[in-house]
């Protein structure tokens, strides 16, 4: 039973989501039913499995929608125009999943809201998990899933979402990587891989190669003490070489439409890097090239940070600190890379003072503790 409970709550009830509101039932009332019917299908399912299992849930979550309304007077108007319920077996397209998607990224809503309805209605956590992931108590992740939906009840699909937001608020669930008993990583991954399944767009490949290459990176990261790995000392022995293939296949796929979006550079510098099988083997030139196409779709101050350190790989660590002079100096990590250059520089005295000043301001226990040590290492090498 318990295959089937997985199945139920992250592939079936999304799509019986979508196909609710988009027969005009708010999102709330929505997911109300579909749960209901969730439970039905609980009891009923091992004894009787029905042949169409979409075109099952669609019926008894509708029923269960207008038994909630039928004390309503304009409900009940809307039941005698709608009449009865679609038969199972022809039930609306995956659109309606691709547009729940837009409604979870609404616009409308905080990205912090957008995460968390897009984990609930099509990730099918619990609001338990989903508070554990992100380290907040059940209550405040319960209170801001209901703000969300309160928010997004009054949205109908008249128009297509934005596509952008929905990769937005995926990456953003990516980079939260491993918390609680939740793999948000993993769980960003397979939603992505919904998106790509419903629509075609060269930037969703390149989001999904992106997190892929990313991926299998992941346990060359941290020691298992969990201190960080830094790229080039990590063993790349560990790198899942058949995450890196599709990664790259992806990749490939969406760069050959000739339609060059953020992610797709991301995932082309992320390529280059698992490429080598020693950090002396890394493309710095070309990933300079790349992170220069990226700053011109960007614009963004990090990317022109990453782009300097990558500079001071390729053409040595005196242009890499001259890139770097360029950089908005609030920008958080440019005194850790500042750091780092300096030292590739030989000015190990600057560079500890560089990496105990950059601790100060990580923005993550992990990386303080990191630059900390760094600080300390150099100290250590200076004569």
């Amino acid at each position: 039973m318990r295959r089937v409970d997985d199945y139920l709550l992250r592939e079936l009830a999304p799509a019986v989501i979508g196909v609710l509101v988009r027969r005009g039932v708010d999102f709330a009332a929505a997911e109300d039913a579909v749960q209901e019917a969730l439970i039905e299908a609980y009891s009923s399912w091992p004894d009787r499995r029905p042949a169409d299992l979409k075109g099952w849930l669609v019926t008894v979550a509708w029923r269960k929608f207008l038994d909630s309304h039928r004390s309503d007077a304009a409900r009940r108007a809307r039941e005698e125009r709608v009449e009865l319920e679609p038969a199972p077996g022809e039930t609306e397209s995956a659109d309606d999943t691709l547009q729940l998607f837009f409604l979870c990224a609404h616009p409308s809503l905080s990205a912090s809201s957008a995460v968390a309805l897009t984990l609930r209605a099509l990730g099918g956590l619990t609001t338990k998990q989903i508070a554990q992931a992100y380290l907040v108590p059940e209550a405040t992740m319960a209170q801001r899933i209901s703000r969300a939906k309160r928010t997004v009840s009054g949205v109908r699909f008249r128009e297509p979402g934005s596509l952008d937001t929905v990769l937005r608020v995926l990456y953003l669930v990516f980079n939260e990587g491993y918390s609680g008993d939740v793999d948000l990583s993993a769980e960003a991954i397979r939603l992505t891989r919904e998106v790509a399944a419903t629509t075609d767009d060269e930037e969703v490949s390149g989001l999904l190669a992106l997190m892929l290459l990313h991926h299998a990176r992941r346990s060359a990261r941290t020691h298992p003490d969990g201190t960080i790995v830094p790229l080039a000392e990590q063993d790349r022995r560990l790198w899942d070489t058949a995450l890196i293939a599709e990664g790259v296949r992806v990749l490939q796929r969406a760069l050959a439409r000739d339609r060059l979006g953020e992610y797709q550079a991301q995932a082309a510098i992320a390529a280059l890097h698992a490429d080598a099988s020693h950090v002396d083997e890394t493309d710095w030139a070309q990933i300079v090239e790349w992170y220069d196409e990226l700053l011109d779709i960007t614009k963004s101050p990090v990317v022109q940070l990453n782009r300097a350190i990558a500079v001071g790989e390729a053409d040595g660590p005196a242009a890499g600190l001259r890139a770097l002079s360029e950089v908005d100096p609030t920008i958080p990590r440019l005194t850790a890379a500042s750091a780092y250059l300096n030292e590739r520089g030989g000015n190990l005295a600057a560079a500890a003072q560089l990496y105990a000043e950059a601790a100060l301001s990580a923005p993550t226990l992990a990386e303080r503790h990191h630059l900390t040590r760094e600080a300390a290492r150099v100290r250590h090498r200076s004569p």
